[in-house]
C-alpha cells in the first residue's frame, strides 16, 4: 500500500545482497563482457584473453556494485521510490566512474597495458560510466518491478491465508460449544473444564496478530482440543501419540496441526460405531520435521469434508516456507493419512 511524505512502499528495494539478485548482477555483466568482446580489437589480440579480462573486470564491478547498494539498501528504502531508484542509480555510476579510475591507475602503475592504450584513459573511464548508466537504469527497473511483483504475490497469498483462517476458527468454535452445551446438565465439572480449555485455544489462536508459535505451543493446543474431544466422544476417541523426539521450540503458524486434528476425528473416528485410534507421530529431519497423522475410515464411505482444512494447510505452508514445505495426503480404503514436512526458516 503507497504512503505519502518521505515513506516509502515495504520493500520496495531489492535484496542486493541476496542470491538471485546477484546471479543476475553477475549474469548481466557477463553478457556485458561478451559483447564487448565482439567489438575487434586494433591491438590484434585473441578474444579468449580478452574475455578473461573483461570478465574478472566486470565481474569485480559488479559486486562492488551490489556491496555498496546492498550496504545502502536501508538509507535508499526510507526515500520515496522516485528517488531512491535514481539515488540508486547514481550510485551505481559513481561507483563504476571510480572504479575504473582506479583500475586505469594501477594498470598503468604497473605497466600492463590491459585497460587503456596511453593517452585514452579519460576516454576508458567515460565508455565505462556511460554502459554502466545504461545497463544499471534497465537492471534495477527490471529489479524494482520484480521486487514490487513478488511484494504483491506476498500480499495476495496473506490475504488468502486470512480468509482460509478465519473460515476455520468459526467451525471449530461452533463445534466446541456444542460439546459444552451436551454437558452443562449431566457433567458440569467436565463443562467448566471444557471451557477453561476452549479459552485457552483462542486465547492462543487470538493472542497475536502474526499468529506464530512453536510446534511445543501447537501440541499443547492439540492437547487440549483432544481433551475437549475426550468428553464428547468417551471411549470411543482413543489417541497414540509418539512425539517424544520432535523439537518443541521448531517455530511454525498457530493452529496448522489442530485442524488436521479436527477432520481426523470428525469426519473419521465421530461415524464409526466403535470409534477408532487417532495417531500422531512426528521425528525431527535433517533440516526440519514432520508430522504424520493417521485415523480410521467408516467401512465404504467416501472421504469428504477435508477441504476447507487441507486448503488453510496448504496454503500456510506455502506462505510461510515456499516450495520445501509439503503437505501430503494418502487416503486409503481403510486409513486416512495426512504428513506434514516442514524445513527450517525463518517463519513469516
Amino acid at each position: 500500500m503507497r504512503q505519502t511524505g518521505a515513506t516509502t512502499t515495504p520493500n520496495w528495494l531489492p535484496q542486493f545482497c541476496s542470491g538471485p539478485t546477484l546471479f543476475a548482477v553477475m549474469i548481466v555483466a557477463e553478457l556485458v563482457a561478451l559483447v564487448i568482446v565482439l567489438v575487434p580489437d586494433v591491438a590484434g589480440r585473441g578474444w579468449l584473453p580478452r574475455l578473461g579480462v573483461l570478465s574478472v573486470y566486470v565481474q569485480w564491478l559488479a559486486l562492488l556494485n551490489a556491496v555498496v547498494l546492498c550496504s545502502m539498501r536501508a538509507f535508499l528504502q526510507r526515500l520515496p521510490e522516485r528517488t531512491g531508484f535514481i539515488t540508486a542509480w547514481a550510485v551505481g555510476v559513481a561507483v563504476t566512474t571510480l572504479g575504473s579510475a582506479v583500475v586505469l591507475r594501477l594498470d598503468q602503475a604497473l605497466g600492463l597495458g590491459l585497460s587503456a592504450p596511453p593517452g585514452e584513459g579519460v576516454r576508458f573511464v567515460f565508455v565505462n560510466a556511460a554502459i554502466c548508466a545504461l545497463i544499471a537504469a534497465a537492471l534495477l527497473r527490471y529489479l524494482f518491478v520484480l521486487e514490487r511483483w513478488r511484494e504483491r504475490v506476498r500480499a495476495a497469498a496473506k490475504a488468502q491465508v486470512d480468509a482460509l483462517q478465519a473460515r476455520i476458527r468459526p467451525h471449530f468454535l461452533f463445534n466446541s460449544m456444542n460439546t459444552i452445551a451436551s454437558l452443562i446438565r449431566t457433567r458440569p465439572g467436565d463443562a467448566e473444564r471444557t471451557v477453561e480449555d476452549l479459552s485457552e485455544l483462542f486465547r492462543a489462536a487470538l493472542g497475536s496478530d502474526d499468529g506464530q508459535g512453536t510446534l511445543g505451543d501447537e501440541l499443547d493446543l492439540v492437547g487440549r482440543y483432544l481433551d475437549i474431544e475426550r468428553l464428547r466422544l468417551g471411549d470411543r476417541l482413543q489417541v497414540d501419540l509418539d512425539l517424544d523426539g520432535v523439537p518443541r521450540g521448531f517455530q511454525l503458524p498457530r493452529l496448522l496441526l489442530q485442524p488436521l486434528v479436527e477432520n481426523a476425528i470428525y469426519h473419521g473416528i465421530q461415524p464409526r460405531a466403535d470409534g477408532g485410534i487417532l495417531r500422531l507421530r512426528g521425528r525431527p529431519l535433517e533440516a526440519g520435521v514432520e508430522i504424520v497423522l493417521t485415523n480410521p475410515l467408516p467401512p465404504g464411505a467416501p472421504v469428504r469434508g477435508n477441504g476447507v482444512a487441507l486448503a488453510n494447510i496448504r496454503a500456510r505452508i506455502e506462505y510461510h516456507f515456499g516450495a520445501r514445505g509439503e503437505l501430503r495426503v494418502e487416503p486409503g480404503p481403510d486409513v486416512y493419512t495426512v504428513s506434514v514436512r516442514l524445513p527450517e526458516a525463518a517463519v513469516r
